[in-house]
Order: structure tokens, then C-alpha cells, then sequence
């Protein structure tokens, strides 16, 4: 079945995404391995290799200058420093089977080489620092006020609606804490427990089940589950449909079927769902007068053509939804970027905690590469868009290399405390084989969340 499946993928969108996702994987490395390239060389340690991504038998292109090799490697699974004197991915025997020399990392003070550890880490959250902050001084910040959907919500996904929300409910708050943005809802629908909402003026308290997470995963991977309620207005006409065949055009905006009213383009299914083969009249808005289509709904219980799915810039213009923009100046940019980071992290460390509880099968959705490159925008470069979703990278690959996973800097940062501590350094036996481990655990979590990109090829496409 996959090379069938495999028609059906929109290789533009995809060339483009994993262009963006190799720029930004690019940029992340480059800065991580520099923060432990710079405080290496005030150290006087000898660093043999900066390259950006892996280079076992051979690399791309390589070059040395005052004592260091520089390259790119031919596998982009990420990069690395080779200093002298430190156990890590080169597994390098024969030189710590040597005696210490004074430029060797062994050699160092445990406070010295404890910071050129935590150099990567630093550099990756003051990235994030930087482009949040920059993003707002540049871009500023728009958000939709959740008080601003007065007509509710459109529940996309009927996983939803297993929990209980319809369309229409105004969601009040998740786990007691008020929704203060649209924009943060469908994470927050995602990572939560229980929410409160308004129905026809009544508060009603859901449960968000546990494995919730692990339903929407089982579904597809969909993340968008709810969309701000959106008028129903035909994007493109399905080719040979009734609907063309009678006259529906692109950027008419049915306002009614038969008697009743259509306001929004959810009103359309439940109105037409059991009515398969039935003659309709469509009212339809166009150029400012209203018109009458007759047509037929299809087998499949459809009209015949996609919606039109209108920008933030568009939902505005048309008097839809009030947006808040909020512009910042330089200086005001900076404290407002790291604010922005740290709500990052919290957000991806309960993410985390999701992850590593088996009872939300939230594990079932961990993704690798192509995950990554999904997020990223489709259609056109946008700018503002990735440096948001670098930054956020960034703050994800600070978390993740603290990790007290020896072959992360978290596992050497552990053993350098542990040796600060208690005043004993572990034996070059003792990391070489915790070396070994930490790279097995990390290939194998690798090879899981690349397998579950391609095992879930059949359904999100």
C-alpha cells in the first residue's frame, strides 16, 4: 500500500519543510557546539574537529585551520567538537590510553571542564532568548483573546467531542486555570485533565481522559483539534461535481440551505449528513447579493467543493474576530524573550512528563524527523514562523541534552558533580562503557521516533 500512498504526498510541501528544518537544525548545532568549542580554547584545551553533522568514513567537505578540523559530515543527525582528552562519540582508546597532557580535557579542573559541558546548553537557551525576544521587536505578538470567540469553538476532530465539547461550547479554563489566548488552546486541550466550559450560558466541568493523547495519536497525530468558528465560504469547486455543474464558484459564501440558516461552515455537515441524494437550494452571498443554486448532495454526503480557510489578517478585515497585537520596543523585547522562553520550556517539560507516563500513551506519538519537519509552514517561507519554531527547537535541545543520559552533556555534567562532590573521578573504564550505554539508549530512542514517522506514513496522509 505505500507506494499508493505515497502519490498522494505534496513533495513541494515537503522539500520545503525539510529545507527549513535543515536550516534550523543547522543553525542549533553550529551555535550548541561552539558553546563548547569557545570555553574549550579558553582552556587551553586542543580541539580536533568542529564538524556540523556526522562524518564516519567520509564528509562532504572539510577543511583545517590553526589546529582544528572544520567540516559538514554526509549524515544530519546533528554534529560535535572532538576535544582532546574527553570520552565521547569518537570513542577515541588509543589517545586515553595515554598519559594526560596538559591540553587534554582530563586534564582540566573539574569547575572547567564542568563549563565547557554546560557551554551548549547556555548557547542553545540564549538563542532562544535572543529570537523570542527579536520575533517580538520585529514582529510583535498577535493572539486571538479566547473572550473574543463569542461564538464558541469549532471542534474539528470528533475525538473531541468523546470528551464531550461541541461546537459552539466557550472554553473557560483547562485544569482551573483560565485560557487566556485561543492560540494556546489546542496544547492546553492536549496536556490537561479537566476543563470547564460554557454552554448556552450553563458551566459544565469535562474530563479530559488520561490517554487522551494516546486516542488523538491512534486517530492520525492530529494536533489541530479546534478551530476559531469560521463563515462557510467555498474555497475551490470540486472538478465535474453537481456543485460546478450548477454554478458554485470560488469565494461564495453559502448563508443558507433550503430553510435554513447557515452562519458557519461546521452548520454544513450536520445539515446535509443524512440527506445523501437529495435535491437542495443553496443560498450563497456573492458580490453583496444573494443567489440561489440548486444542486444535489452527493453519495458521500458532500456538496462538492473545499472551504476556504481565511488567514488571521483576513478573520480581521472581515470584522470576524478581534485580534490583540502587542509591539514591542527593543528594549521592552528582551525581558518579553525571555519570559516567552521560559513558558516555552514549561510547556515543553510538561510535554515530558506526558511522554514518560506510560498510562498516557503519549509515548505512542513520538516523532522523529519528519515530525519535526512538520511543523514548519507548507506553503511559502515564512520568517516570522521559523525563527519562532528555531527558538522553540532550541529550548527543546537545551532540555534534552541535560538529560542525566551519559553521551548527553547532561551524563558528563552529572559525573563532573559527582566528582566535584565527593572529590573521586570516575575511572576512564567506568565512562568509557557509560559512553557506550548513553549512545545505545540514544540510537534506540532515535530509531523508535523515526519508526513511528514512517509507520504513521498511511495515516497522515
Amino acid at each position: 500500500m505505500l507506494p499508493f500512498v505515497l502519490l498522494d504526498i505534496n513533495w513541494g510541501a515537503v522539500g520545503l519543510q525539510a529545507g527549513q528544518l535543515v536550516l534550523a537544525l543547522s543553525i542549533l548545532v553550529i551555535l550548541h557546539e561552539f558553546g563548547h568549542f569557545l570555553p574549550a580554547k579558553i582552556f587551553g584545551c586542543r580541539v580536533e574537529k568542529f564538524f556540523l553533522f556526522f562524518d564516519p568514513w567520509f564528509s562532504l567537505a572539510k577543511k583545517k585551520i590553526g589546529g582544528t578540523l572544520y567540516g559538514i559530515g554526509w549524515l544530519p543527525l546533528g554534529g560535535y567538537v572532538k576535544i582532546s582528552g574527553m570520552i565521547d562519540e569518537s570513542m577515541d582508546k588509543e589517545q586515553m590510553q595515554q598519559p594526560a597532557q596538559p591540553w587534554e580535557f582530563r586534564s582540566k579542573p573539574a569547575w572547567q571542564r564542568l563549563i565547557i559541558m554546560i557551554g551548549g546548553v547556555t548557547v542553545n537557551v540564549l538563542l532562544a532568548f535572543v529570537i523570542y525576544a527579536m520575533t517580538l521587536f520585529v514582529w510583535g505578538d498577535t493572539k486571538l483573546p479566547n473572550k473574543n470567540l463569542t461564538h464558541g469553538v469549532w471542534v474539528v476532530d470528533s475525538i473531541v467531542n468523546q470528551i464531550g465539547l461541541q461546537t459552539g461550547d466557550k472554553i473557560l479554563a483547562v485544569n482551573d486555570q483560565p485560557v487566556q489566548y485561543f492560540d494556546d488552546m489546542n496544547a492546553s486541550l492536549l496536556l490537561g485533565d479537566h476543563m470547564t466550559v460554557d454552554r448556552d450560558g450553563q458551566q459544565l466541568k469535562l474530563q479530559i481522559p488520561v490517554n487522551f493523547i494516546e486516542k488523538v495519536v491512534e486517530k492520525g497525530k492530529r494536533t489541530i483539534l479546534l478551530l476559531p468558528r469560521i463563515p462557510c465560504v467555498v474555497g475551490e469547486v470540486g472538478k465535474g461535481t453537481p456543485a460546478e455543474k450548477n454554478g458554485l464558484l470560488a469565494k461564495d459564501q453559502i448563508v443558507g440551505i433550503d430553510s435554513m440558516k447557515i452562519d458557519f461552515y461546521d452548520q454544513l455537515k450536520p445539515t446535509i449528513q443524512h440527506r445523501a441524494g437529495d435535491s437542495i437550494q443553496l443560498h450563497v452571498l456573492r458580490d453583496g447579493k444573494t443567489l440561489a443554486i440548486n444542486t444535489v448532495i452527493s453519495k458521500d454526503t458532500s456538496i462538492g467543493f473545499f472551504p476556504s480557510v481565511p488567514s488571521m489578517d483576513e478573520l480581521s478585515k472581515q470584522g470576524l474576530y478581534t485580534f490583540e497585537t502587542k509591539q514591542y520596543s527593543f528594549f521592552a523585547a528582551l525581558p518579553a524573550g525571555v519570559l516567552k522562553a521560559i513558558d516555552k520550556l514549561g510547556f515543553y517539560i510538561t510535554q515530558f512528563k506526558k511522554i514518560v507516563n506510560p498510562s498516557t500513551g503519549a509515548y505512542k506519538g513520538v516523532g522523529g524527523f519528519k515530525s519535526m519537519g512538520s511543523i514548519f509552514p507548507k506553503y511559502g517561507w515564512d520568517w516570522e514562523a521559523f525563527w519562532n519554531i528555531t527558538a522553540f527547537l532550541s529550548i527543546a535541545l537545551a532540555f534534552m541534552n541535560l538529560l542525566p543520559i551519559p553521551a548527553l552533556d547532561g551524563g558528563h555534567v552529572l559525573f563532573t558533580l559527582y566528582e566535584m562532590i565527593t572529590g573521586k573521578k570516575p575511572s576512564d573504564k567506568f565512562l568509557e562503557y557509560a559512553q557506550i550505554v548513553g549512545m545505545v539508549i540514544l540510537f534506540s530512542l532515535m530509531i523508535y521516533a523515526n519508526a513511528n514517522d514512517w509507520l504513521g506514513w498511511g495515516k497522515k496522509f
